[in-house]
This record gives structure tokens, C-alpha cells and sequence, in this order.
């Protein structure tokens, strides 16, 4: 499987964006110290890792330490070794999706059925989405928004981290990097 990672953080003069390469990573930990050496200051540090246009996690560190891990479908851990290395240590489910989003009352239908103007929005019933679905919810991504996200079909991982980088400021950060 392919991917792509890229890392986001945020220091003293903003946020900044760099890719990564995760092939010499033996475990999450790791991991996570490359995360850290973009820049060992930062308050928040992301990561954002993309493969073969189905999966999405994304890793966060505050000022260097507790690791936060979100999922966007449990089945990565099982299909890759980026995906075992990423999530193979992560065992609770982020959240029903078909009780919490699609049956859970009205506004939680809202929020995974339908868009901005009130339009069906087809919503993915076989994710198994797992980890910290909160993680980025101090930074404008509540974890209702993350997951539908998750649960949109069709919506490519992409397409995630730009809706998702867009919410929290680091957008024209992650635009260039892609583009350069």
C-alpha cells in the first residue's frame, strides 16, 4: 500500500507543514519522535497519514508528549504495515457510527446525513472508524464533524485532511506542501 504522511505543526511563529517518510519506523513511538524532531518547540504537532486513497490517521502530540491517535477505519491496522504500525495498538472503536451518526437523533442524523443546505449526504455504513475521535476538537474539528467526514462516501482522505486543515488554519500550509 502506498501513502502519504505529512506533518503539521504549530509553534511560536505558526503553523508549518512538511512531509514525512515513515518507512524506517519500527513502532508508534517512533513515530512519533520523528513527529517531534519538526520542530521539538511546538505546542501542537500533527500528522496526517493518507493511504491508497481509503485511509486516514491522523497522530497528535501537545508540546511533545501525549500521543492521540484517530483512525478512520479500523481495517487499515489489518491491511498494511503502516496501517498495523499506526493503529496496531489502538483497540477501542472511535464510535458507533450506526448508532451514534446515523440513528442517533436528529441532529446527529443531521450532522452524518445531511450537508449545510439540509441535502442527503450518503453516509459509508462499513467503516469502523477507531482511536481519539476528539482529537482535534480544541482546534475548530469537533469530533461529530471528523467523523462524518470519516463516514462520507466517497470522500477521499485528501479531501479529509483539507476539509480538516482548512477548520484548524493549517490549509494554505498543507496546499503548498502538496503542491510543491
Amino acid at each position: 500500500m502506498s501513502y502519504f504522511a505529512a506533518a503539521a505543526v504549530r509553534g511560536s511563529q505558526g503553523w508549518t507543514a512538511a512531509e514525512m517518510d515513515l518507512s524506517a519506523s519500527a513502532d508508534i513511538e517512533e513515530v512519533a519522535d520523528l513527529l517531534r524532531e519538526v520542530d521539538a518547540d511546538a505546542q501542537v504537532s500533527l500528522l496526517f497519514v493518507e493511504s491508497d486513497e481509503t485511509y486516514l490517521v491522523i497522530l497528535r502530540l501537545d508540546d511533545g508528549e501525549d500521543l492521540r491517535v484517530f483512525g478512520s477505519d479500523s481495517t487499515f491496522a489489518d491491511e498494511s504495515r503502516v496501517g498495523a504500525l499506526l493503529l496496531g495498538d489502538v483497540d477501542e472503536p472511535a464510535i458507533d457510527l450506526d448508532l451514534d451518526l446515523v440513528g442517533g437523533g436528529a441532529e446527529a442524523h443531521k450532522s452524518a446525513g445531511a450537508d449545510d443546505e439540509g441535502e442527503a449526504v450518503a453516509v459509508e455504513a462499513d467503516i469502523e472508524p477507531v482511536g481519539d475521535p476528539d482529537l482535534l476538537a480544541d482546534l475548530g474539528m469537533p469530533a461529530h464533524r471528523l467523523l462524518e467526514l470519516c463516514a462520507r462516501e466517497g470522500m477521499l482522505p485528501s479531501d479529509m485532511v483539507a476539509e480538516v486543515c482548512q477548520a484548524i488554519g493549517c490549509g494554505d500550509e498543507m496546499d503548498e506542501l502538496r503542491a510543491g
